[in-house]
């Protein structure tokens, strides 16, 4: 039997990059592609047929796409409050990017599309989230990628792909983009303590949320490939256990550090859902779904690879399309 040849956008974003590693372990062959909006080119492994181009070239994705089985869209503008100050760009790199591969995949003839949706696309439902929810996005961003799960629902059930949407949420982890100052909270705030500056907080920082580790994720994502159970459904991923305020996750990695800490509070972001986490008990009950990583262990293990790596200066690399009193100071002023 020949070798599944697997394709997953964004392979050089922490996403993408660990799972390309963990399916080249499983003897899979991978390949990828990324821009580098969002990634390193050190996440990269050389065992990878790489491309660096962007999943909105449609003819470029259908070329890339001949022989392939599996198709993982990992690739995301994942920029939640941002997306309500850069709505153009979030929309092209969320909505246009997904339609391109999706419509590149069924005319490749890849067999199986899994799409990495996100929390973001239940909004102010009651937590914790279950997968038969009535999305309710708050932000460009929720909307967009909500909008990609119905794109991919509807071509696929025309065209006879099969499709699987998974839903991770808050992932942390090495190899996060953490000189970024628009997301990942928890990359954000390792980087500027290690650095002896005190985290920014927006609001009272009694949002709550449940973090994810990053092979927590992975290995369901690896199920997700060949499972016939999987086919067709909507999957909530990592765990929801440990739903913490962000006060609380800036004090634990604090504590880690051993830092005194006294954050600087700004004004909270506009359409920042206050309470958000996702049942895992689909998962539990479709592939007995069990995360072994604590929060405190997986920040532990990015504390580790940013201080290894070397804390960096944030860079400012997306423009602001909207700019209001609303807009956050933080953004407006980089003042990160």
């Amino acid at each position: 039997m020949a070798t599944k040849k697997i394709f997953i956008t964004g392979v050089a974003g922490f996403l993408g990059s660990h799972l390309a590693d963990a399916f080249l372990k499983l003897g899979y062959t991978v390949a990828g592609c990324d821009n580098f909006i969002g990634g390193y080119k050190d996440n990269l492994s050389p065992e990878i047929e790489f491309h660096e181009c962007d999943c909105v070239d449609f003819e470029r994705m259908k070329t890339l796409l001949a022989g392939v089985d599996i198709v993982y869209h990992c690739a995301a503008t994942a920029y939640e409050g941002l997306s309500v100050f850069a709505p153009n760009f979030i929309t092209q790199n969320i909505v246009q990017a997904s339609v391109s591969m999706m419509s590149a995949s069924i005319a490749s003839g890849v067999k199986r599309f899994i799409y990495c949706s996100s929390m973001a696309r239940y909004g102010e439902n009651q937590v914790p989230f279950t997968e038969d929810m009535i999305p309710r996005p708050q932000d460009p961003y929720g909307i967009g990628k909500y909008s990609g799960e119905l794109f991919l629902k509807n071509l696929s059930e025309v065209h006879g792909m099969e499709y699987v949407i998974m839903v991770p949420h808050n992932i942390i982890g090495p190899r996060q983009k953490y000189d970024d100052p628009y997301r990942n909270v928890a990359s954000i705030m390792i980087n500027r303590m290690l650095q002896g500056k005190q985290p920014v907080v927006y609001g009272d920082g009694e949002q709550m949320r449940c973090f994810s580790f990053i092979q927590d994720d992975i290995d369901i994502l690896l199920i997700a490939a060949e499972a016939p159970q999987a086919v067709g459904e909507i999957i909530n991923i990592g765990p929801d256990h440990e739903f913490v305020s962000i006060n609380t996750l800036a004090t634990t990695i604090a504590d880690l550090l051993q830092f005194p800490l006294d954050p600087i509070h700004v004004p909270g972001r506009p359409q920042e859902v206050k309470l958000a986490n996702c049942s895992a008990d689909k998962a539990r009950k479709l592939f007995d779904y069990q995360p072994k990583t604590s929060l405190r262990d997986g920040l532990s293990a990015m504390i580790d690879y940013i201080r290894t790596r070397g804390p960096k200066p944030f860079e400012y690399h997306i423009g602001l399309e909207i700019l209001t009193p609303k807009t956050p100071k933080t953004w407006s002023e980089k003042i990160f």
